[in-house]
């Protein structure tokens, strides 16, 4: 009889749960799955980056993970984080096979003076905040000024902008943590500017999050910056996504509001020059930009010599993520991303040389890095230091 192959799984995201379901569908192996997971709880982006006033898409692990870690092949190992209670190496030796599914935990950076300044922050930071991600239940975000400035116009851009411009009464009909829908309710922010270096047909959002904006009660919708909207929304050529986009916006520039609480502002063909103020974000600089093909073809966003000072207490950066390395594991530090050369493949001994006596029946369930569950199970972790 073969014996079973064991794979351990490190990150308990939507990444490392579909790469479990990838693995259980391969009916011609005999696996047993171990999910390693940083914090006590799984999920990752679903339970952390998913915004609180969609409920709908946190379905999936209701509908799909609770189920691949509910099969018997599958054991979820929380707490514990790779690197530092458990090395790449201890993993290598345990399993046939490592897995990581840790995502892109770090943020790219705008590379302009004042960035480090209190008041500018990661959107991705901003976004662990309101959804109880216990990194980050600590972080405060000032919104006693008017304006709110978001870099980058992704979808993250503008889950932030709705969150930042929902009436508190319908914030908390949601699950958003409690620590933020008290600062959200003393918030006094009655404008979002949303910056996107390139023009409206470049914009990196999806339509049916722009789309959500048309049903913001008393939230006007402006667009700055970009010099005929009017035939941008008739384009054509556009395809067929695009062509979705032009009609919202062509509907929210339509709409009339004539006492609006709050304004969305989207401001196209500009980029960050400097951050400004006194021990804190006061000002913000943006450049203007032209668009101009290079040598290959790819439209760019070329800066010009105009500029524009905008009043600002925060700044959100929302212009991208970056890996961060795993200790023992190698990474890429160039484009922030984990290397996975043969060195990293699992060289231990067959499963059926090391035997798999001994397997405690703790799966799905939060375990520290000193349970005996795991020292049952490998005996290796006695020289692990706590603090």
């Amino acid at each position: 009889m073969n014996a079973k192959a064991r794979i351990a799984v490190v990150g308990a995201g939507p990444s490392g749960m579909y790469a479990v379901q990838h693995l259980l569908e391969q009916h011609d192996m005999d696996l047993e799955i171990d999910v390693f997971e940083r914090l006590p709880t799984p999920w990752g982006l679903v339970r952390y980056g998913v915004a609180p006033d969609h409920p709908e898409k946190k379905m999936v692990a209701q509908r799909l993970f609770h189920f691949l870690l509910n099969k018997p092949e599958v054991r979820f190992i929380g707490n514990v984080e790779i690197g530092t209670d458990v090395s790449a190496d201890e993993l290598a030796a345990w399993y046939d096979g490592v897995v990581y599914a840790t995502g892109a935990q770090g943020d790219l950076r705008m590379g302009i003076p004042g960035e480090d300044l209190p008041g500018c922050a990661a959107a991705r930071e901003f976004v662990s905040w309101y959804n109880g991600h216990p990194d980050y239940r600590h972080l405060e975000f000032d919104l006693s000024g008017e304006r709110v400035v978001i870099v980058g116009n992704g979808n993250v851009a503008l889950d932030v902008a709705r969150i930042l411009t929902l009436p508190i009464e319908q914030l908390a009909r949601t699950d958003i943590a409690v620590h933020a829908l008290s600062a959200l309710a003393r918030s006094r922010i009655r404008e979002v500017l949303i910056v996107g270096r390139r023009g409206w047909r470049q914009s990196a959002f999806n339509s049916p999050e722009f789309e959500e904006l048309l049903h913001l009660d008393d939230v006007e919708v402006a667009v700055e910056g970009e010099s005929d909207l009017t035939a941008a929304c008739n384009d054509k050529n556009a395809d067929w996504a695009q062509r979705l986009k032009n009609r919202v916006l062509s509907q929210l520039l339509a709409r009339r509001i004539d006492h609006p609480a709050k304004r969305i502002v989207f401001r196209f063909m500009a980029s960050p020059v400097g951050l400004f103020g006194d021990g804190r974000v006061q000002r913000l600089e943006l450049g203007n930009n032209a668009l101009k093909h290079d040598e290959r073809g790819a439209l760019l966003a070329v800066p010009t010599d105009e500029r524009q000072t905008i009043e600002t207490g925060m700044v959100l950066r929302a212009i991208g993520y970056r890996g961060r390395p795993t200790q023992g594991s190698a990474f890429d530090r160039n484009r922030g991303t984990r290397r996975t050369p043969a060195s990293l493949r699992a060289q231990s001994a067959p499963a059926a040389e090391r035997g798999t006596a001994g397997r405690p029946q703790c799966r799905a369930q939060t375990l520290s890095p000193r349970s005996a569950c795991l020292r049952a199970r490998h005996g290796r972790l006695d020289d692990v230091r706590h603090p």
